[in-house]
């Protein structure tokens, strides 16, 4: 019987051993094994025609580093894309849109996703002209290469597919779901070396209860974030 899976995620890379660790503990393994799920790794080398597997050029025009080749990567998407359709090709880029969670939202309904990380100095323009349907960043600094990345759209975009998370209304009171930060939270014990949760948590009146989240939602995003602050204030 063939299974159903909310999503499948096509990572291209040139380190596939690094997604082992992040990708065989917590959220992720369970929603694999869930099948919620399906995250593939391919090694672009493997489709390389060069005998030692090389997958990178020196730039035209010269300059320092290395430039990642449009063949073997074009082979490894085109062949990707005659077994699905796939709502966004990402490459994983600094001067690509800067993820956030209004983004991760969106893309958490998506069913198919392929992932380029890049290396070096970049990959042939070509690609990313011709393939690559968006291009994303996960922040203005630059990395060794775009796995870190990966992950971190694979991770933000897993916890939100319905069944994954224990709590279905977790995700829902994360930071940044509503434009603000989370308010502090507490657990057991009540009293800790003197340190006391506020009576409000512990007075069982939700309605004040939510009331005085919010409240500190809104301080805690004004003093630590003012440009999520003055964004939630003029939407």
């Amino acid at each position: 019987m063939r299974k159903i899976i909310d999503m499948r995620i096509d990572i291209l890379t040139i380190f596939p051993e690094m997604f082992n660790g992040p990708f065989g503990h917590s959220i992720i393994k369970r929603a694999i094994e869930k099948n919620k799920v399906e995250i593939h790794l391919y090694n672009i080398r493997d489709y390389s025609t060069h005998k030692h597997k090389k997958v990178d050029d020196y730039p035209y025009s010269g300059g320092a580093g290395m430039v990642m080749m449009a063949d073997p990567i074009v082979k490894l998407i085109e062949e990707l894309k005659t077994e699905r359709s796939y709502d966004e090709i990402i490459f994983m880029s600094p001067d690509g849109q800067v993820f956030n969670q209004t983004m991760a939202n969106h893309m958490s309904s998506f069913k198919n996703i392929m992932i380029l990380c890049g290396h070096y100095k970049g990959v042939d323009e070509r690609v990313r002209e011709n393939y690559i349907t968006l291009e994303i960043s996960v922040g203005d600094y630059v990395l060794s290469g775009g796995e870190i990345g990966a992950m971190i759209i694979a991770d933000s975009l897993v916890r939100l597919i319905p069944g994954v998370l224990g709590d279905e209304t977790s995700a829902l009171s994360d930071s940044f779901q509503d434009g603000l930060l989370s308010p502090p939270v507490y657990t057991r014990p009540a009293n800790f070396k003197g340190y006391k949760v506020p009576d409000i948590l512990l007075s069982g009146n939700d309605r004040k209860i939510v009331e005085w989240k919010h409240e500190q939602a809104l301080e805690r995003t004004k003093i630590r974030r003012p440009d999520l602050y003055k964004k939630y204030l003029d939407t």
